[in-house]
């Protein structure tokens, strides 16, 4: 994918009655409503770079709605952790084995929750990790952000419980682990 370069000139799709705070963008970029951008970085929280304002050039309304002002946006990326996906205690299918140790993404099926390498994590609180490719991971304390300002457009779920499986493969079965004298399975 390659990278969103000025100028950010954005076409918004209103499905309901109010815009909200978090927007997905091309490939890896996300919009931040200037007041969640404002309280982000008053927050001195971690994890996003750039903060560019975007021009909102048109916006498509799905329902009849009342003509409701247009916030202003900023494009932000979430930035590439060195936090690693534990393959060990993660509950991933994958079509190939797993061989390059930098992205740790050959193959990925499905994900029936997962967890992350222990010391890997470098306190970020918005990020993505290798291993699990397209997905922001966020720490308690944005979780709290998110909930203590009343952010909008976004669903929070605990990376335990995250589930995507687009082929309904299901969850790996207990023949993909082995385990070692002390119990923790292995890949």
């Amino acid at each position: 994918m390659k990278t969103w370069l000025p100028p950010f000139r954005i076409e918004l799709e209103l499905h309901g009655k109010d815009f909200g705070d978090f927007v997905k963008g091309p490939g890896n970029s996300l919009l931040l409503s200037e007041r969640m951008a404002k309280t982000y970085l008053n927050q001195e929280l971690t994890g996003l770079i750039g903060f560019h304002p975007a021009e909102v050039v048109r916006v498509r309304r799905k329902r009849a709605s009342l003509k409701i002002g247009t916030p202003r946006y900023q494009v932000v990326l979430p930035c590439f952790s060195q936090t690693v996906v534990d393959m060990t205690r993660s509950r991933i299918r994958y079509s190939d084995p797993v061989t390059c140790q930098e992205c740790r993404t050959a193959g990925l099926q499905s994900v029936h929750g997962f967890a992350l390498e222990t010391g890997t994590w470098k306190g970020e609180d918005i990020f993505r990790a290798r291993g699990m490719p397209g997905k922001n991971i966020i720490s308690v304390r944005f979780a709290n952000f998110v909930a203590s300002h009343a952010l909008t457009n976004m669903k929070i779920v605990p990376i335990e419980e995250y589930i995507r499986d687009p082929l309904r493969l299901g969850p790996p079965t207990d023949s993909f682990v082995r385990s070692t004298d002390d119990g923790r399975p292995e890949s």
